[in-house]
């Protein structure tokens, strides 16, 4: 769906469970990871996707990459790329609506933009991802997770993140 039928309670943040996805690819187009970006908390999920932007590929991993947090997911919210053409998939394996941003209005996923900012502070743009592994895109997670913020009263994303999973049911 258009970005434009997306309610209110999304746009103005006010319900937990509403993700921006985003796939970031390496110089070269030699690499790809994954972004997952929870609105209300500035979350962040990331995955290596060992077949770049492939479209069945890119939906399994995001199916495995949501999986711990499958009860808080109620819309993902996505560029138009080619790596999303699986969205009716992803939709219905997660139970949530799937709204497309405008093309070329990468500022309608802001969060996830902003974030992937913070992600290229780890990896250069200049760099092909294919250098990096699990257990450091792991760590790159876990130190932006960290990060207090001002928008969360300089809390930072995974402690807003985890108090909210253990009182949303």
């Amino acid at each position: 769906m258009s970005i434009d039928l997306r309610p209110d309670i999304i746009n103005q943040k006010k319900r937990f469970g509403d993700w921006e996805i985003d796939p970031i690819v390496g110089t070269e187009n030699k690499g790809a990871i994954l972004t997952a970006t929870e609105r209300t908390a500035g979350f962040l999920l990331m995955k290596i996707l060992p077949e770049g932007k492939n479209a069945k590929a890119l939906e399994k991993e995001l199916f495995f990459l949501l999986l711990p947090c499958k009860q808080h997911v109620h819309s993902i919210t996505s560029d138009n790329g080619t790596g999303f053409y699986e969205h009716k998939l992803i939709a219905k394996k997660r139970n949530a609506d799937f709204y497309f941003a405008h093309p070329y209005s990468s500022w309608e996923r802001g969060l996830n933009q902003y974030t992937n900012g913070l992600v290229r502070q780890y990896i250069s743009k200049k760099v092909c991802f294919t250098k990096y592994n699990d257990a450091d895109i792991t760590s790159f997670q876990l130190k932006i997770n960290r990060r207090p913020r001002k928008l969360l009263n300089f809390e930072s994303p995974k402690d807003f993140f985890f108090r909210k999973v253990a009182f949303v049911t």
